[in-house]
């Protein structure tokens, strides 16, 4: 399972992050996510709300998803988040550090490991540690330039770009390394949400296998 995730992953490239919705929410904004070509859904720890929204939208996701997605957990930060992860089927770990106990905790589950760095030594550490990807972050405000500077000594590392990428520098982050993209508000937004407005969320789905699409040519 773990080398499938992997290249499913390497495959489709773009992680939706997925906060703070209601488990009333989570089967419409998955529905709006695939058709519009997403297969990878990253649903995070709400760390000032507590995590029962996070384990509930899992939940869904497992029992109902889990044929038509890849899926996982972001903002990990301790190796009982990952057992409670792992638990409900969960294939991956996004963490927004670098932290060796949640890698090896990630790693003996049996799930693909993506810890936050931002710097070079971080980015080895992680790797020496057991991770699958990098996670750059914030990405945004890095640049495409700083993961180039970053990844020419490291190119043997998979970068995952997360924090400030859209749909139009996608390919400026891909030409600096990134091998993967995770995206929050401008895919999915709690405001689109809230309001339903679920053929929004498609259409921005659209917009980024699009992007996805044009790097492969």
């Amino acid at each position: 399972m773990r080398n499938e995730t992997i290249a499913a992953i390497e495959e489709h490239k773009v992680f939706a992050i997925v906060r703070g919705i209601s488990p009333d929410n989570v089967r419409p904004t998955m529905q709006a996510l695939i058709k519009g070509g997403i297969r990878l859904v990253e649903v995070t720890f709400d760390r000032k709300n507590g995590e029962a929204n996070t384990l509930a939208a899992l939940d869904i996701l497992s029992t109902e998803f889990a044929d038509q997605l890849i899926f996982g957990a972001g903002t990990v930060t301790t190796v009982e988040q990952v057992k409670a992860v792992s638990d409900l089927g969960g294939q991956f770990i996004v963490s927004p550090d670098f932290n060796p106990e949640v890698i090896k905790k990630t790693r003996e589950l049996e799930m693909v490991s993506l810890p936050g760095v931002m710097t070079p030594t971080e980015a080895v550490q992680a790797d020496a540690a057991g991770a699958d990807f990098i996670k750059l972050f914030p990405g945004g405000l890095l640049g495409p330039s700083y993961l180039g500077a970053l990844s020419a000594p490291l190119s043997d590392l998979k970068f995952i770009a997360v924090g400030g990428v859209n749909a139009d520098n996608i390919p400026d982050f891909a030409k600096a390394g990134a091998v993967g993209f995770g995206i929050g508000s401008n895919l999915v937004n709690n405001a689109l949400v809230d309001n339903n407005e679920f053929d929004i969320i498609y259409q921005n789905a659209c917009q980024f296998t699009q992007a996805v699409e044009s790097i492969r040519k």
